[in-house]
């Protein structure tokens, strides 16, 4: 494209802008009875012509100036001739005026969008970094853990019956937490890839039923299990389970031994619902707006008691947005906690409820009971 061609694509607004005023400005010195229109045409054009480009401030004074002059010199033989009242000119400060509130309100907005994109290249880097910082960290911190992991074992298993093979439990227990923090920063790095999500059709009552069935075992609290209908969605199974993996041990962390934990499962326009509830210590209010940030704890001396990293539910809102969805939380201090998942593509896989709605009965603690005739023993779900 030569330089002529390049600068016609460039400016053609300009220049479109200049033949149209030229045309206007020569209407002005021909016709001096009727110069309000091609006046007023003038003026507003350059006005809507600097809206879309916010030129420079050199050409921007540069045009005003001419235009002002020539608009100026138009008025100025019909008023010296009598043939035009002496105010007329004065439309030329004021549509000068005009222009000059536009450049304004133009320019405060460009450097408004100025600084929107300086901060969303920003936050972009910084993230970026983060996401290296994050994968980096937990690549270097697994070659040195699975090490110290497999001396800690033999020292373990040499001193069995000492105080140095106790004291080696104690240093595998530490590392355990430590390739647990490993594996979700990882798995917090990975969140944004766009391969990040390997989906097929997931069981939504199959995925919270055997979600709870791993936990029951293990977790002395009072299980419950409702799902209302029956239906699947397009979604990673593996990360759904991590994320109510961290949700339910959050849940355990928040509770005592023969706690109530409720897990339910519906369908709500199109959307997947799946809520926990326990009725643990809550969460006071001041601090629901921080419980999905990363390496942030409710209560420092409980969550290092309970093995907490601070990264659990930040990796439940990272892979639920990864699905599209939302995860939200509401609590009472002292009452208990519900967290919601929402999961947009439901697709019900039959009009009729669930054959699945009554409590999974743990291998310690009470079953409570549910409304449900259909469900003819506690027990049943977890055969």
């Amino acid at each position: 494209m030569s330089a002529t061609a390049s600068l016609l694509h460039k400016r053609w607004l300009e220049l479109a802008w200049g033949a149209f005023a030229a045309v206007n400005l020569l209407a002005m010195f021909r016709m001096p009875q009727g110069q309000t229109v091609p006046f007023h045409f003038v003026w507003v054009s350059l006005t809507l012509v600097y809206g879309f480009r916010t030129w420079a401030p050199q050409p921007t004074l540069a045009v005003c100036v001419a235009v002002c002059a020539l608009t100026a010199l138009a008025f100025m033989g019909p008023i010296i001739e009598g043939r035009l009242n002496r105010d007329e000119i004065t439309e030329v400060p004021l549509m000068a005026a005009m222009f000059i509130a536009m450049v304004w309100h133009a320019r405060r907005r460009a450097a408004a969008m100025e600084e929107v994109r300086r901060l969303a290249d920003s936050e972009r880097r910084l993230r970026e970094r983060e996401r290296d910082f994050l994968r980096d960290a937990s690549h270097s911190l697994r070659t040195p853990i699975t090490v110290a992991r497999g001396y800690a074992e033999l020292i373990r298993g040499a001193h069995a019956a000492s105080q140095t093979g106790e004291d080696a439990a104690v240093v595998l227990g530490e590392l355990q937490k430590l390739t647990r923090v490993s594996e979700r920063l990882l798995t917090l790095a990975r969140a944004e890839r766009p391969d990040f999500l390997r989906r097929a059709e997931v069981d939504v009552e199959d995925l919270v039923t055997r979600a709870a069935r791993r936990w029951a075992v293990a977790a002395p609290r009072r299980w419950q299990v409702e799902v209302d209908g029956d239906g699947v969605l397009l979604a990673d199974a593996e990360q759904l389970e991590a994320a109510l993996d961290a949700l339910i041990e959050n849940a355990v962390g928040a509770t005592g031994d023969g706690g109530r934990i409720l897990m339910r499962a519906r369908a709500e326009d199109g959307d997947a619902l799946i809520e926990l509830t326990d009725d643990g210590t809550g969460i006071r209010a001041e601090h629901l707006s921080r419980v999905f940030d990363r390496f942030w704890r409710v209560d420092g001396e409980q969550a290092r008691h309970n093995g907490g990293t601070g990264l659990g539910l930040a990796i439940v809102k990272a892979i639920v947005e990864a699905h599209a969805g939302t995860v939200a939380v509401t609590s009472e201090h002292g009452a208990g906690t519900t967290f919601t998942i929402r999961l947009p593509g439901f697709r019900p896989a039959r009009s009729l409820p669930s054959a699945f709605s009554g409590p999974l009965m743990p291998a310690i603690g009470t079953p409570v009971a549910m409304g449900n005739p259909a469900v003819a023993s506690p027990t049943e779900g977890l055969e």
